[in-house]
């Protein structure tokens, strides 16, 4: 199947998701459960809006040297800085009929054949939304990223003991998802998490690197450097969690001058394609993670559906290199991009 054809039968799979031409929030806003951003949608058109605002500079007078679009994620080597976002509550949000193990399977196995990682999602049903995630990843040699929501300490420990005696390349704690109204009012709810959890949280997972999600200060991200944080995602939760939040592309820059260089700098919300990707690592970021898109991937098509679309924003990226003269990830850098802010 084509990535157009897998996308058609994701259509047909996924009567919550319209599948619209560009992503970009304003068909489905408020519609949560579902795909849509918070009240009036606007955090998550705004991370797309913005991104557009972002202009690509052209330079092709260059030595012709191959472009390569490979990095690393903890010193581990991926072909592209490309992530599959976490995503649970698939049949929920989607209307999917896929259980979580299905979909964690297609996002893990389709990311790993396109050479990069996924992160798993998480719930309030511990066995359904983190374990079977999880066992997708354990399959797999640890290779993959699950993701812990800030639940109240004995949650945490509960959901880091479902791996311990297990590898697992990296553990995230998605702490933008503290305002769920649903998630805080359950038996064990989730908090807001200060300096000194975020310390315990790394203790309790061993030491392998923790990944924080849902920075959107340049303050929040130099509590993370205190905390001992590996790396951050700068995320507003694709806008599902706060209206008129600022777009995460529109405060990258000013978190990667705070951090730059004291832990790994990630971001989502909006990223569509490989020019988004550029726009990102030339404000400062390190990778990027996509929602949305590889879900409908992995709903359309399985892991194949996955692998392909991560190889077409591969594509889009190499040829955005290729038009602006840098040969490495490493030459993405600011003067390649021009803002309105």
């Amino acid at each position: 199947m084509t990535l157009a054809e897998i996308l058609q039968e994701a259509k047909k799979k996924s009567p919550r998701c319209r599948v619209c031409p560009v992503c970009n929030g304003i068909a489905c806003k408020g519609e949560i459960p579902g795909l849509g951003g918070k009240g009036s949608g606007r955090s998550f058109i705004r991370n797309v809006q913005k991104l557009q605002e972002v202009r690509i500079r052209m330079d092709v007078l260059a030595e012709n040297r191959p472009v390569e679009t490979s990095s690393t994620l903890f010193g581990h080597p991926v072909t592209l800085p490309v992530y599959c976002a976490p995503v649970a509550g698939i049949k929920n949000n989607y209307g999917a009929d896929m259980s979580e193990e299905e979909y964690n399977k297609a996002t893990v196995e389709g990311c790993l054949s396109a050479g990069t990682l996924a992160f798993t999602g998480d719930g309030i049903d511990i066995d359904e939304l983190f374990s079977k995630p999880l066992q997708a990843v354990l399959d797999h040699d640890g290779m993959g990223i699950p993701t812990i929501k800030p639940w109240i300490e004995e949650g945490v420990q509960a959901r880091i003991d479902r791996f311990q005696g297990h590898s697992v390349f990296a553990l995230a704690t998605d702490v933008d998802a503290a305002g769920l109204v649903l998630l805080r009012q359950g038996t064990t709810p989730v908090v807001n998490k200060s300096i000194e959890d975020l310390r315990k949280m790394k203790a309790m997972a061993g030491g392998i690197p923790l990944i924080v999600k849902g920075i959107m200060t340049p303050e929040s991200a130099l509590k993370c450097v205190e905390a001992g944080v590996d790396a951050i995602v700068v995320s507003n939760h694709g806008g599902r969690v706060l209206d008129d939040a600022e777009a995460t592309i529109e405060v990258l820059p000013e978190i990667a001058a705070a951090v730059k260089g004291k832990l790994t700098i990630l971001t989502d919300g909006g990223y569509r394609t490989g020019l988004d990707v550029f726009k990102a690592l030339a404000l400062g970021a390190d990778g990027v993670l996509i929602g949305r898109p590889l879900a409908l991937a992995a709903i359309g098509g399985g892991r194949e559906g996955v692998r392909l679309a991560l190889e077409k924003i591969r594509n889009e990226l190499r040829e955005t290199m290729v038009m602006t003269g840098c040969s490495t990830i490493a030459e993405i850098t600011a003067d390649r991009v021009k803002t309105s802010w």
